[in-house]
C-alpha cells in the first residue's frame, strides 16, 4: 500500500520532470498523509498538463457520503477495472502523484512498534506514482475533487518491508498514462507493474514520521547506523 509520502523538490524540478506548461509555486512536503490536499499532475480540458490540488481519498461520483473517501486512499491495480469505485476514473481520469519518496512500516525484531522506512530512487530523482481522480458533487451544488494511488505487488526490494507498493510510472510513459483518449485496458495495465528494484533504495527513518502533523525535513533523514558492541 502507500499511506504516506514526501515531495521535497524545487518548483523547477517539478515543472521539468512532469513537463508542466506553467511552473508551480514552491512545494516542499515531507510527510503527506491521507485526507490532506495533495498535488497531482493531470491533463485539463484544454489538453495541457496542470498541477492541481485534490483531496487524498477518492470519493466516487455516486457516493452519498464523502467520508467514503477515507477508505479509498489506495486502489489495487489488479482489480481497478472491475471495482465500481474506480473503473470510470481508470478510463478517463488518470493522474500522477509527484513524489521524492514514500514511507512504509516494517516489523522489527524484538520491537513492538514497526520501523518506518523511506523508499526512493537510487538516483534521488523525483518520480510519478500512478493515480486516479474523481469529481464528487454535494447536494448544495459544491464540488470536491479527490484522488487515489494505485498499488501493485512488491518488488524484491520491498518484499521484506511490505507485500504491496505504489505503482511508479516510467517518465517515458507519463504521456500514455495521462492520455484522456487512451482507454485500452491492456495498454494501460502494462504500465502497472512493480518498478525495477535495482533502481530504488531504502533507509530507516525516525518515528517522528508516525505523526502526520510532523512535517520537518528530519522525516526523510536516515537514522544513524547502530553502534557495534565490539
Amino acid at each position: 500500500m502507500c499511506g504516506r509520502y514526501a515531495l521535497n523538490i524545487t518548483p523547477n524540478q517539478l515543472a521539468q520532470q512532469f513537463q508542466l506548461d506553467e511552473q508551480p509555486e514552491g512545494i516542499k512536503r515531507y510527510n503527506i498523509a491521507p485526507t490532506q490536499p495533495v498535488p497531482v499532475v493531470r491533463v485539463n480540458d484544454t489538453g495541457h498538463r496542470e498541477l492541481a490540488k485534490l483531496h487524498w481519498g477518492l470519493i466516487p461520483s455516486w457516493a452519498k457520503d464523502p467520508a467514503m473517501g477515507n477508505r479509498m486512499i489506495n486502489a489495487r491495480s489488479e482489480t481497478v477495472t472491475s471495482k465500481p469505485s474506480f473503473c470510470t476514473a481508470f478510463k478517463r481520469r488518470r493522474c500522477l502523484f509527484p513524489a521524492s519518496g514514500f514511507y512504509e512500516w516494517q516489523k522489527a525484531e524484538r520491537r513492538t512498534r514497526k520501523q518506518p522506512t523511506f523508499i526512493r530512487m537510487a538516483s534521488d530523482e523525483p518520480f510519478g506514482l500512478a493515480g486516479l481522480w474523481e469529481r464528487w458533487q454535494h447536494a448544495n451544488g459544491s464540488e470536491l475533487e479527490s484522488c487515489t494511488i494505485l498499488t501493485t505487488h512488491a518488488n524484491a526490494l520491498m518484499k521484506p518491508i511490505h507485500d504491496r507498493m505504489p505503482v511508479i510510472i516510467q517518465p517515458a510513459e507519463y504521456q500514455k498514462w495521462l492520455d484522456r483518449d487512451l482507454q485500452d485496458h491492456e495498454a494501460l495495465s502494462a504500465l502497472l507493474l512493480p518498478y525495477a528494484a535495482d533502481a530504488m533504495e531504502t533507509h530507516t527513518v525516525s518515528a517522528a514520521v508516525n505523526d502526520p502533523r510532523h512535517e520537518g525535513p528530519d522525516c526523510v533523514q536516515p537514522l544513524p547506523a547502530p553502534r557495534s558492541l565490539f
